[in-house]
């Protein structure tokens, strides 16, 4: 394909969606699987997320999870997209890190978020509120410490394995995460595509206040979204449609469900305001064949200037989902593509 395309890392966030007529540990499992199979299409980072009694997501505890994908693959660099730092502790984060980089020395990814949970109570059984987003920069700043044993709160205090160890943090920037990664001066993971104009404009804020500091010498900037790539340009919406709909339903009832096969969905009735959130759900995306991804890729990547591209795409179908990270390999110039036939999803 293209030199800038060729260029670009690529990597996967997987939130460990559930399906219909399956549970949350299936849910978990599948995602172990995906890492591996990801990793052999060549795939730089493979991350998971953290969310907490959301019915349709299984993935709450990112750090054990992460700690069962590095243990499942041997190359592929893991991590967190993101650990919620107001969620916890900087120190137990620190420590957790450390375990983690020492059992895959030179593989661990540590991406940072500042959400708490989405809910009144959820907030109120992990024993936060929203004032504690505020404080996000002082949290990396002090996480950071534990790992540089320069951290001067606690004396005689030490993150242990973390102290001297170095896995790699990046800050999920969102509004003024982008100037909070700036000033750390750490890698930024900004998103997503279809806010093309707010994600332009928190990448130009991060590179003009850009501070270089031990952990990063330069700006990093990792653009993260859905790609949806298939056959023809119906088969990639198609792909999309479980993951708009679920979004729909959340918007107007309140509950997050788990992916509904596409065919079934396309076939419900809807209120105006559930067909009104289901098609924007649906729009905006990187979608369609391997050409024109391609091209759209191409677009987004020398607009932004970006330097890996995290992908987030959830669907129904394990096996078509499989299939569009194939296609993507092969528009990305991965390598180890299997050409024409994709590798099929395995309950194995």
């Amino acid at each position: 394909m293209t030199s800038t395309i060729a260029n670009t890392r690529f990597s996967v966030l997987d939130r460990s969606r559930t399906r219909e007529s399956q549970d949350a540990p299936e849910a978990l499992r599948d995602t172990v699987r995906l890492a591996r199979q990801l990793e052999s299409l060549g795939y730089h980072r493979f991350w998971v997320s953290e969310h907490h009694s959301v019915p349709g997501v299984a993935g709450s505890a990112p750090t054990v999870l992460a700690a069962a994908v590095a243990a499942a693959t041997s190359t592929i660099r893991v991590g967190t997209g993101g650990v919620m730092l107001p969620n916890h502790r900087p120190l137990v984060v620190a420590e957790q890190f450390g375990v983690l980089e020492s059992l895959f020395p030179g593989r661990i990814d540590m991406g940072l978020g500042r959400s708490v949970g989405f809910t009144d109570g959820i907030r109120r059984a992990l024993g936060k509120d929203k004032q504690d987003t505020e404080d996000f920069a002082e949290r990396i700043g002090e996480l950071l410490s534990w790992f540089t044993g320069d951290q001067a709160l606690y004396p005689q205090v030490h993150a242990l394995p973390a102290e001297g160890l170095r896995p790699e943090p990046f800050v999920l920037a969102m509004g003024e995460g982008a100037d909070i990664a700036a000033a750390a001066g750490l890698p930024m993971v900004v998103g997503d595509l279809r806010g093309r104009d707010r994600m332009l404009q928190a990448v130009e804020r991060y590179r003009a206040g850009f501070r270089p500091s031990a952990w990063s010498q330069r700006p990093q900037v990792i653009i993260a979204g859905t790609v949806a790539v298939a056959g023809s340009e119906e088969e990639a919406r198609r792909l999309l449609v479980p993951e708009a709909w679920s979004m729909a339903h959340s918007r107007t009832r309140g509950v997050f469900p788990p992916l509904a096969p596409a065919g079934r969905i396309e076939t419900l009735p809807m209120t105006a305001k559930e067909r009104e959130f289901y098609e924007s759900g649906l729009r905006g995306h990187v979608q369609g064949t391997e050409e024109q991804v391609a091209a759209a890729l191409e677009a987004v990547i020398g607009e932004t200037g970006a330097d890996e591209v995290l992908v987030t795409t959830s669907t129904y179908d394990r096996d078509a989902l499989l299939e569009s990270f194939t296609r993507l390999a092969r528009v990305a110039e991965l390598g180890r593509v299997p050409v024409p036939n994709p590798p099929t999803y395995s309950a194995g």
